[in-house]
């Protein structure tokens, strides 16, 4: 029992000792309960300005990236390569004979039959080695032409008025990070796909470097429109009223205690700025995006 006894007293004094702390901290006025200098009714903020920037509407997309031309190449005839004349990253031009097939008749003997290249290009994949069995469906080899390449992309429907052929987008590929080509848009579907409520397009891009390879992964940056040397604002600075559709934002009295709100009006919008149109002008502060701030809400700019 005095064990028990004196557990319960170290007990009641850690709770007391926390009870007065608590009691000092927190003493007074409640409003006037204070973290560090700043009273806990105060809103500590930072400021966002009104800038001149040129803002650009965008619309990001995948793809694949595919050489404007490819053939598998087939033999005419069935039997076993004899050889391959050419392999990979070798170029080869239209007509040009890419394997030799030798044909597998018993008591027979034939000239090798060629197989030639249906295009002109680059050796992409060799298939078979010497002495495997083909037949008129074995594929030999692939050819590519990727001089151009072609992007196909699926963009939402809700875009169709925003794109048109020889719109251009910046494209990107995660093989070659920092590094951006020009695609331009070369064809737009006439349908749209009632499951995915998207249309096919594609994108063309010169490739005399050969720096594209068919079957990267693509990345599209799409300029939808762009408003140029417009007022603007971080979107997360503007608020909506909800009862109204009215867009304000908070800026801060003369004396920089109070945030005041300032109805304004606005124009073009990106996924990052709004454009200001009235209400504010270039170099003007305002508040920053604030939980729970309201008009007359009393601050502490950081």
């Amino acid at each position: 029992m005095k064990k028990k006894t004196i557990k319960q007293v170290n007990y009641a004094l850690i709770a007391l000792v926390i009870f007065i702390l608590v009691g000092l901290l927190f003493r007074g006025d409640p409003s006037k309960k204070v973290l560090g200098s700043v009273p806990m009714d105060v809103f500590t903020v930072q400021t966002d300005t009104v800038q001149k920037r040129d803002l650009k509407e965008r619309l990001l997309m995948s793809g694949s990236v595919k050489a404007q031309e490819e053939a598998v190449l087939y033999p005419r005839v069935e039997g076993k390569l004899r050889k391959n004349l050419l392999r990979e990253g070798d170029r080869v031009k239209r007509n040009q004979t890419v394997s030799l097939i030798e044909r597998d008749e018993v008591g027979a003997v034939y000239e090798p039959v060629v197989v030639p290249s249906t295009i002109t290009g680059v050796v992409g994949r060799v298939y078979l080695d010497p002495g495997e069995n083909v037949t008129k469906s074995t594929p030999v080899a692939l050819v590519v032409n990727q001089q151009t390449v072609r992007i196909t992309a699926d963009i939402p429907e809700r875009y169709i008025g925003q794109i048109y052929k020889g719109q251009t987008a910046l494209l990107r590929v995660d093989a070659l990070p920092g590094q951006d080509f020009e695609a331009k848009l070369h064809i737009i579907s006439p349908v749209v796909d009632s499951m995915s409520r998207s249309v096919a397009v594609e994108f063309v891009a010169d490739n005399a470097k050969g720096l594209l390879k068919s079957g990267m992964f693509a990345k599209l940056d799409i300029a939808l429109a762009e408003k140029k040397n417009a007022n603007s604002l971080a979107k997360t600075s503007v608020y909506t009223d909800k009862a109204t559709a009215q867009r304000y934002v908070f800026v801060p009295s003369e004396d920089g205690q109070t945030a005041l709100r300032q109805n304004v009006a606005v124009g073009f919008e990106n996924n990052d700025y709004v454009e200001i149109t009235q209400g504010l002008r270039a170099g003007q502060k305002v508040i920053a995006f604030a939980y729970g701030l309201k008009d007359g809400s009393k601050i502490h700019i950081k």
